[in-house]
């Protein structure tokens, strides 16, 4: 066993930067509020106000388009509504979602059950193009509100957000993009993606938990049913007094990854690559998910037939190795990927998936070491098996 815990979940949440902390634990000092016109509520407004810049930048829009919330998960609840109002006053009529949305979207809704649509993925594990334009096709005049991640936070698959986006728009319709895992590693600005809301999340790219946003694309647009109603802060999208830390926080690591260059990104596919590559030569059963398809650098999702998904992140962490089996938000249930279900993986491989998410600090020595744990623990639990039968 491992005397150092090797931490390989960074897609469920990603430490947090020194930057960070340090910004967090200067802004705890700061006693004002930041709707008070004195000094001391002067100084937290403008922590709010670097920070708004700060993650504006970081998606290449205006600070003035960012709402900052709880998170992700609230963040995709506010937008994800027919008050959402574009600056042409007509909302949304029907939504859209892609099967492997994140739970916080295909259960945060706030449409009806009989104006929600389903669009599939292919075996790749990326929204099905022609079949989301036989949905918008049977749509009819029906304005459509599409629903699709940037990146698969399970499988790190790529989304063809750009395409989808064009489709939805011949046609009117309004396209709400969750960038959570995909912002600071791929290009995610309404130019690159073409859609009308973002939403990130601030410990996704290692900032505080419990700090999310959500960004416009209209600064015209505007969301009539907010979720949190009382004072009127951020624009009156959502009430309460500002987390200042944690938004401070917030700024500090989008002005990281903003600032981050392209190196970074191709170091942790290397590792990814070499990692797949040495699990692949000596387990050749093993299925990695999304493979033949672009994907995040820092992800991988793989499966052996056979072997439980439960089974194996117990033995891992008592290796020392921390992965998932998942979505951080379902997995301490540890059940079987509704991502996987969507690109028709079988029940059998489907339950033995893990996810392996690197980041800043992953070294090829911690990557090695897991690939020789890994295979200790499947050849080990495989022997089991065929004892017992």
């Amino acid at each position: 066993m491992r005397r150092e815990r090797v931490y390989l979940d960074w897609n469920a949440t990603a430490p947090l930067l020194p930057a960070a902390r340090v910004a967090f634990v200067a802004a705890l000092d700061c006693s004002g509020n930041p709707s008070s016109v004195h000094q001391e509520g002067r100084r937290a407004r403008a922590l709010v106000e670097q920070a708004r810049a700060d993650v504006a930048a970081l998606v290449d829009t205006a600070p003035a388009r960012v709402t900052f919330t709880s998170g992700g998960t609230e963040a995709a609840n506010l937008a994800l509504s027919q008050g959402f109002i574009p600056a042409d006053r007509r909302a949304p009529d029907l939504l859209v979602v892609s099967a492997g949305e994140h739970a916080c979207v295909l259960e945060g809704h706030r449409f009806p059950a009989d104006q929600v649509r389903i669009a599939p993925m292919n075996q790749h594990g990326q929204l099905d193009l022609v079949a989301l334009a036989a949905l918008l096709e049977n749509a009819g005049e029906a304005r459509v509100m599409l629903a699709l991640q940037a990146a698969n936070n399970e499988t790190g698959v790529v989304q063809p957000v750009r395409e989808a986006a064009a489709l939805v728009h011949e046609r009117g319709g309004i396209v709400v993009c969750d960038i959570v895992q995909a912002a600071g590693r791929i290009a995610c600005s309404f130019e690159a993606l073409d859609a009308d809301a973002l939403i990130l999340s601030a410990h996704k790219i290692g900032g505080a938990k419990g700090v999310g946003a959500l960004v416009l694309r209209d600064p015209q647009a505007n969301i009539e049913f907010a979720q949190v109603r009382g004072g009127g802060q951020e624009r009156g999208l959502r009430a309460g007094t500002e987390n200042v830390a944690g938004i401070a926080a917030f700024g500090s690591a989008a002005r990281h990854m903003a600032d981050q260059d392209s190196f970074e990104q191709v170091r942790l596919a290397k590792l990814r690559d070499e990692m797949e590559l040495r699990l692949t030569s000596a387990l050749p059963d093993l299925i990695i998910f999304g493979d033949g398809v672009t994907r995040l650098s820092n992800t991988s999702a793989f499966g052996l037939s056979g072997l439980a998904a439960s089974t194996l992140l117990i033995a891992l962490d008592l290796e020392g190795f921390a992965v998932s089996s998942g979505s951080a938000c379902s997995s301490g249930k540890v059940k079987a990927s509704h991502v996987l279900a969507a690109m028709g993986i079988a029940p059998e491989l489907a339950q033995s998936a893990i996810r392996v998410s690197l980041g800043r600090d992953t070294q090829a020595d911690e990557i090695e070491a897991f690939c020789d744990a890994y295979i200790r623990v499947a050849e080990r639990i495989g022997d089991r098996r065929r004892t017992a039968a």
